[in-house]
């Protein structure tokens, strides 16, 4: 018999060191080392993304458009003497923004005109999809040798057409509310940029409720429809 010396074991004797120097991995870390990484933290990032997202939109109720408001009537809901922007119209919308409600709120008010003039104009003024429509009457019926009798035929007309549409009518009469005499300007007509303010205020709550149940009846008119 040959004996092996000690060159013939010594490459052997290298491999067997360099196995065992390896450090050994535990069950399963192989297959994950052997898997690249990053595609995989993007993928799930991105399903991650797509839940969240879900879940937000869903939140949200459908139909959840602007509520668009037009403010119908003369020279007050215009704004004489403090422009558009001083109007109550506009001083309703920034109330109404606010409260963190999305709105707009158009003024729709022409100088001198009565409440036969608005009726006239109800349709042209006031465009589909409008929620709400404030018609503030005014004197100028009385002041162009009208009655009270043709100004209230004329207002329930514009009731009429507005519900026929289902579109929300709050009206608003300075002779029924009485503005006080502090809120109007030195021709005891017009209001002051204050008395604007106060209509504003006297408005809103009236929004809000018509807004409130607008909210409680789209359930119901979901559950009528799926039946």
């Amino acid at each position: 018999m040959i004996a092996r010396g000690p060159q013939q074991e010594q490459p052997r004797a290298r491999i067997e060191r360099a196995i065992s120097a390896r450090p050994q991995r535990r069950e399963g870390e192989t297959l994950r080392a052997s898997l690249p990484q990053w595609p995989v933290a993007t993928g799930l990032a991105r399903t991650v993304l797509l839940a969240v997202c879900v879940v937000i939109f869903a939140g949200i109720p459908a139909g959840a458009a602007a509520l668009r408001i037009v403010a119908i009537g003369a020279s007050n809901t215009h704004g004489w003497y403090v422009g558009n922007e001083g109007a109550f119209p506009a001083q309703l919308e920034g109330l109404l923004r606010k409260r963190g409600i999305d709105v707009q709120v158009t003024n729709a008010g022409v100088p001198f005109d009565t409440t036969w003039m608005m009726l006239r104009r109800l349709d042209r003024d006031v465009p589909d999809g409008t929620d709400i429509v404030i018609v503030q009457l005014g004197s100028n019926d009385l002041r162009f040798l009208g009655t009270m009798q043709q100004r209230a035929a004329n207002v329930a007309e514009m009731e009429r057409r507005l519900q026929a549409r289902s579109i929300k009518t709050i009206v608003y009469d300075e002779k029924v509310e009485k503005v006080p005499l502090r809120y109007y300007t030195l021709d005891l007509i017009h209001w002051t940029r204050e008395g604007h303010a106060m209509i504003a205020a006297a408005l809103l709550p009236r929004v809000l409720s018509m807004i409130e149940h607008r909210r409680n009846d789209e359930p119901r008119s979901r559950d009528a429809n799926a039946r």
